[in-house]
């Protein structure tokens, strides 16, 4: 599946970073599997693994806001992936452009882009 060695935590999840392409932004932190990672390789778009739902998720399936993957990085020691993305709308499914939006002291620091009331 790679050519490098990954390491899985027990559960079969690795994390994976999603990074804006053009302004280098972290846009949000989800977990692969590895079916999730190969789904993202063959379609060029982002998969992940939703440990809530339990399922494979296909990033803008239903909101329309996809990550076209760029890249994809390992780190050194193989248990983090960095997806680096064209993102299409926004990444949170809060409407910001952002999942990281606030500070630890509560303030919101990024932009909202889109009503979530008006897309899920």
């Amino acid at each position: 599946m790679t050519d490098v060695d990954l390491a899985f935590d027990e559960q079969e999840y690795i994390p994976a970073i999603a990074q804006d392409a053009d302004t280098g932004d972290v846009l949000m932190l989800a977990y692969v599997t590895e079916e999730a990672l190969e789904r993202t390789r063959e379609t060029g778009e982002a998969h992940y693994y939703s440990r809530s739902r339990d399922e494979l998720w296909h990033k803008g399936a239903t909101s329309g806001h996809t990550q076209a993957v760029e890249e994809v990085r390992v780190d050194c020691d193989g248990d983090a992936l960095l997806y680096v993305v064209d993102q299409t709308g926004g990444a949170c499914h809060t409407g910001y452009e952002s999942c990281f939006h606030r500070t630890i002291d509560g303030e919101t620091v990024g932009e909202r882009v889109f009503d979530p009331d008006d897309v899920y």
